[in-house]
């Protein structure tokens, strides 16, 4: 964060107090000072499973249960991801009831908090268990070629899962009403005929039963698509800037950033599930970690903590098509609605969300994937009207 915080910048100086720029200030650092802290506890997690031999130990102590390949394997892995998931557990607990908690913005009690993880817990039982058992299943019985299958079972999942998600998963969190401000519906169903879209409707999600944070989305794919509007949304913005936060959302969808982005992902897993395909019988690769074990579930999740070390160094590249393709839709906002509506918007949902304006660059370029606000708005403003 930049410490010049004792003024507001210009762009914003009418918009935002001082007050509000400091607090948004402060938010931020004490955010970024708790996830490296916690870059720094995951790191020596990362050292006590791979060369400090904790998961050797835990497939040495799942040995004595079963002596079946395919569910030792997928017991070595759940637990792995278990106690990961406990020593996770304080620091999502202190960003919600701390941090959150402490700049006003947590509306989550306890016990939905509790509920919430349980349910995450359940779902990721149901899900996770029979996709690990097939990609296994795949890697032990389809020779040379597993990756390729592995590949397909996966692409395949993700796209069952962009259809599924906004019917059956994402209810079981939120709920989830059409939207029912008349006015603002024609509004918006003016807006997605003259830009071509068709959805199953617009939706009302209960964020506010969370966090007071605002947002938008598109979910689903194909038929199932929809349009959801964080209550928090509703309440902040009015609906000329609703329409034109819309028309933002919908320029990324015109520009198919979506479906680049998807299609990227596809590409790195094809990349990604190839080179472990010419690791996998190489018994360096678990030596050097510090596993004795040579086998399937060891190689995923031993590739699992290589691959988000080694892709480190391309995230200021994945941020900057990210904030290239924000700067695209925020063009097609003007040109299909009003950048004044969508700057007015913009500033409002800074404000609220506490989002700095005085981020340091180099963070930036490596963990902002959207503009900061007084780029955006300036980019904004040397917009000419269409």
């Amino acid at each position: 964060i930049n410490h010049n915080i004792g003024q507001v910048p210009a762009p914003f100086e009418h918009n935002i107090t001082l007050d509000e720029h400091q607090k948004a200030a402060k938010y931020n650092l004490e955010k970024i000072s708790l996830n490296n802290f916690e870059v720094i506890i995951g790191a020596i997690i990362t050292f006590a499973f791979t060369l400090g031999g904790g998961l050797q130990l835990i497939n040495t102590c799942l040995s004595w249960f079963t002596n079946y390949p395919l569910s030792q394997g997928v017991l070595v892995i759940g637990l792995f991801a278990i106690i990961n998931g406990i020593l996770d557990l304080p620091f999502s607990w202190y960003r919600t009831f701390c941090i959150e908690q402490k700049f006003g913005f947590n509306k989550i009690t306890t016990k939905l908090f509790i509920f919430d993880l349980l349910k995450g817990i359940l779902l990721g039982l149901i899900i996770g268990i029979p996709l690990l058992y097939a990609v296994l299943w795949l890697m032990n019985n389809m020779g040379v070629l597993w990756w390729l299958y592995v590949f397909i079972v996966l692409v395949g999942f993700n796209l069952l899962m962009l259809v599924l998600y906004p019917t059956i998963i994402a209810p079981i969190f939120n709920k989830f009403t059409p939207l029912a401000d008349l006015e603002l519906k024609v509004r918006i169903e003016k807006l997605l005929a003259k830009c071509g879209f068709k959805s199953q409707g617009v939706f009302i999600m209960d964020g506010s039963k969370r966090s007071s944070h605002g947002n938008a989305y598109f979910t689903g794919l194909g038929k199932s698509k929809r349009i959801v509007f964080f209550d928090t949304l509703i309440k902040q913005l009015n609906h000329d800037e609703i329409e034109a936060v819309l028309a933002h959302e919908l320029g990324h969808f015109k520009h198919k950033h979506i479906t680049k982005q998807m299609f990227i992902s596809f590409a790195i897993t094809f990349v990604t599930l190839y080179v472990l395909s010419l690791l996998i019988g190489a018994n360096w690769f678990y030596n050097a970690l510090g596993v004795a074990d040579i086998n399937n579930a060891n190689a995923l999740l031993l590739f699992s903590i290589v691959i988000g070390i080694v892709s480190f160094p391309f995230a200021p590249l994945s941020s900057y098509f990210s904030r290239k393709n924000e700067f695209e839709a925020d063009n097609f906002a003007k040109q299909h609605s009003n950048k004044e509506w969508l700057i007015n918007g913009l500033v409002k949902m800074y404000r609220d969300n506490a989002s700095t304006l005085t981020p340091d660059e180099l963070y930036v370029k490596f963990y902002y994937s959207h503009p900061p606000a007084n780029i955006r708005i300036a980019n904004l403003e040397k917009m000419k009207d269409s």
